[in-house]
């Protein structure tokens, strides 16, 4: 059953919030980088849907659980039903909102045992990251996960965005994980537009003069630079097809 969970249950503040994290990276590759196939996956003429997020980072649309309570609190139920009656956009936006709320109850679920602090300390945690919410409208860009390792700045193979962090991709992030790496790259201006760093941004590098842009002026997404291997500004680009 898709709702059942393996002998795993978190108790300290670190392993639930590492199990959080775990489940809304997965959520995130369904809502943002497969989100074509989630899509496609949500059949109005199916039964009512789910949408989980698995410890394992991995995601699936299947049934509720059919056990009565079940094992961990349930994701909105039918979400597959208002797909085709609402624009796509905010048709994910629901969704999100709905996947958000069940994050929380199931990372509060675990958390039934912590004391005051404890609690206080893992809703801070979790507060640090952007919703599902915020990264499917674009309100907010994708924050680096702690748990992945990021490749310094001089990595000659990294394509360096504010995007959701992934070893695989070599990543670099100008995401602040605090008020002084906030203060180190309050300089930082967009080589675009000329606008100043700011945290509740997409900000994307060129990986060939490593200058710094709005996504928005160089018209990339946090979607979109997921994808690429590696990232040249226009200007770079128009001077490799003049060669």
């Amino acid at each position: 059953m898709a709702s059942s969970v393996s002998s795993w249950s978190p108790r300290s503040v670190e392993e639930i919030f590492k199990d959080y994290s775990a489940r809304r990276d997965a959520l995130v590759r369904a809502l943002v980088y497969e989100v074509d196939e989630f899509y496609a996956l949500c059949d109005p003429e199916k039964e009512n849907l789910c949408l989980y997020g698995h410890a394992n980072e991995s995601w699936e649309v299947a049934l509720p659980a059919e056990e009565v309570p079940p094992e961990l609190p349930e994701p909105a139920l039918g979400i597959n039903f208002a797909r085709d009656g609402m624009k796509r956009k905010d048709w994910l936006s629901l969704v999100a909102v709905h996947s958000d709320c069940w994050l929380l109850s199931v990372a509060f679920y675990f958390g039934a045992r912590l004391n005051r602090n404890e609690r206080k300390r893992l809703f801070s945690l979790i507060n640090d990251l952007p919703t599902l919410f915020e990264v499917v409208t674009e309100r907010k860009p994708l924050k680096i996960n702690p748990s992945v390792d990021i490749v310094g700045s001089k990595s000659k193979n990294s394509t360096k965005r504010l995007s959701e962090g992934q070893a695989r991709r070599r990543s670099k992030s100008l995401e602040e994980s605090n008020g002084e790496e906030e203060d180190e790259h309050s300089d930082t201006q967009c080589g675009s537009c000329g606008g100043n760093y700011s945290a509740d941004e997409f900000w994307i590098c060129c990986d060939v003069c490593e200058g710094w842009f709005h996504g928005k002026c160089v018209r990339i997404t946090p979607a979109k630079a997921e994808n690429m291997k590696q990232y040249k500004c226009p200007t770079c680009a128009s001077k490799r097809s003049r060669q």
